[in-house]
């Protein structure tokens, strides 16, 4: 197994912001940027000692499929995956960057998280019950009785609940509708949360059909200018539906009422979890980070390429 790549290494160009698993470039090109994306995972938002040897190519894979595939309902900021089409300063790195970069258009970032849910689960399913926000999510009143992992009911189903877009290190905020409204204008929180419910749908559908559910997601966008003094357009940006942002579970072994298997960082959540992480430790116990176990490691690893094979063969 090739060692995983925690961090890129590329002299000569610009590195301008380095995220939980993306580093990303300026080119010489003024209208376009290199997203890399690294083996480091996270989870809780702290980044762990080691990371999963090819995660960032799956990512990359996953997130081409889906770019292409959506690209009818939404435009997005991917151009190319290939480094013979980059720009020339790029083409020197293809062997640390072959199957794992992407050159995109810059955009400027919408502060907002959209994330869209379809049945009840994670930080959603904690908030519905709890006693200060018993039976909402977001702000948003949903039914009693509902239990785990349940799909929501219609008109419910997708639901979009929108959360702040923390700094690095910083925690993602749920807030409410009105609180996302007031945060972005009213009119591009519409277009927003329409665009991410189709995107949902057409990805929900074509998932189930390869024999997964997916559960939740979290889209990102941009605003582009295609000519002067034109209006901007909207454009899907980051990473899409891959297990580092949605929630996949197999359909053929769905359970209401309690926790699903999954092929995002659930598995890895609920190891370290098991392994005494908590609020206050995110530096680990010894203060030296958290390393993940190899037995954990491989099994995340395969996880991921399982998630890889079912959506895109």
């Amino acid at each position: 197994m090739d060692p995983a790549l925690m961090n890129t290494n590329l002299p000569g160009l610009r590195l301008i912001s380095k995220g939980k698993v993306r580093d990303i470039y300026e080119t010489s090109s003024q209208d376009h940027l290199l997203f890399v994306a690294t083996d480091r995972i996270s989870a809780y938002d702290v980044i762990l000692c080691n990371g999963i040897p090819g995660k960032g190519k799956v990512l990359t894979q996953i997130s081409k499929f889906w770019f292409e595939k959506l690209a009818s309902i939404v435009p997005n900021h991917f151009v190319t995956d290939k480094i013979d089409e980059m720009p020339e300063e790029v083409k020197q790195y293809k062997d640390q960057l072959d199957g794992r970069a992407m050159l995109v258009k810059k955009a400027t970032v919408v502060p907002l998280e959209a994330i869209v849910r379809g049945y009840l689960t994670g930080s959603a399913w904690a908030e519905y019950n709890q006693p200060e926000t018993l039976h909402h999510v977001h702000g948003i009143k949903l039914p009693a009785g509902l239990k785990e992992s349940e799909r929501l009911p219609d008109p419910l189903f997708p639901l979009f609940t929108p959360s702040t877009k923390a700094e690095q290190g910083a925690h993602d905020q749920n807030i409410s509708p009105d609180t996302a409204k007031a945060l972005i204008g009213q009119s591009l929180y519409n277009q927003i949360s329409a665009t991410a419910v189709t995107l949902f749908k057409e990805a929900s559908s074509h998932a189930l059909s390869r024999g997964l559910i997916l559960a939740d997601t979290k889209f990102e966008f941009g605003l582009i200018s295609t000519e002067p003094d034109s209006p901007q357009q909207l454009i899907l940006i980051d990473e899409v539906l891959t297990p580092d942002s949605s929630r996949y579970w197999p359909s053929d072994c769905y359970q209401v009422g309690k926790p699903q298997p999954s092929f995002d960082k659930q598995f890895l959540r609920d190891w370290l979890t098991g392994a005494g992480f908590k609020k206050g430790l995110e530096k680990g116990v010894d203060g030296q980070g958290w390393l993940i176990e190899e037995a954990i490691m491989k099994k995340t690893k395969t996880k991921y390429e399982e998630a890889v094979r079912m959506l895109t063969s």
